[in-house]
């Protein structure tokens, strides 16, 4: 397979480059090349495996929403946490992060799940996990991955200030770790998935609370409607 860094808008590659060289990276490009030779599906495809970073360029990102790893459904990851494409339903886990929208804002139920207006804005919609196999949920954990989202969260922690990161559940809350929360808004609420969207993810207000942060900071606010 080709280079996944050769897929890398220029200021994420400039900010990554070193990730590249390191013992993590190599295995990590090993292990999906062997998948390919077994002929295994899994997803996003190649060229959307980095499209939450090539949406939103490393000097326009904002806000972070973070994932675990991209929906293992045939036609659903398209390389944004929790959004699907147009022609797709809602999951789950997106119609409850909907309702609280709607509670939160007051906004229409949108029709469909595609986030890309919001990494448009500057949410980086980051998995964890940047691919998995068909129908076998967390199956890329462990192969490197958690190693490159961290150097992304560990850059812009860094270089960067005012940034809101949302956080929601025990998986997403571990790269709380990697956050001066006196440089950044961090919001933690649980996972909206209907198994736990009920323990304090529905009130949770954190798309007005996200907004109130930005404006306060001198940022534009973000447009959270789905037209």
């Amino acid at each position: 397979m080709n280079s996944l860094s050769h897929q890398l808008e220029a200021s994420w590659l400039a900010i990554l480059s070193d990730q590249f060289e390191l013992p993590y990276w190599h295995q990590l490009e090993h292990f999906l090349a062997l998948q390919q030779r077994q002929k295994k599906t899994f997803y996003p495809a190649f060229e959307n495996i980095f499209n939450a970073l090539n949406s939103t360029p490393f000097d326009a990102v904002k806000l972070i929403i973070l994932g675990q790893d991209p929906y293992h459904g045939e036609g659903q990851a398209h390389g944004l946490s929790f959004s699907v494409p147009y022609d797709q339903p809602i999951p789950p886990s997106l119609k409850n992060i909907f309702k609280e929208l709607q509670s939160d804002l007051h906004l229409p139920m949108p029709t469909h799940g595609c986030l890309q207006s919001w990494a448009d804005q500057g949410v980086l919609l980051l998995n964890a996990v940047l691919t998995v196999e068909q129908q076998q949920a967390g199956s890329h954990a462990g192969q490197g991955w958690e190693s490159f989202t961290d150097a992304i969260i560990a850059s812009l922690n860094a270089s960067r200030g005012g940034l809101v990161f949302l956080l929601w559940g025990a998986y997403a809350q571990k790269k709380g770790r990697l956050i001066d929360q006196h440089k950044h808004c961090v919001l933690c609420s649980p996972h909206p998935s209907p198994l736990s969207a009920h323990r304090g993810f529905f009130g949770s207000q954190h798309f007005s609370a996200a907004n109130e942060y930005l404006t306060a900071s001198n940022q534009l606010a973000i447009d959270w409607s789905i037209a």
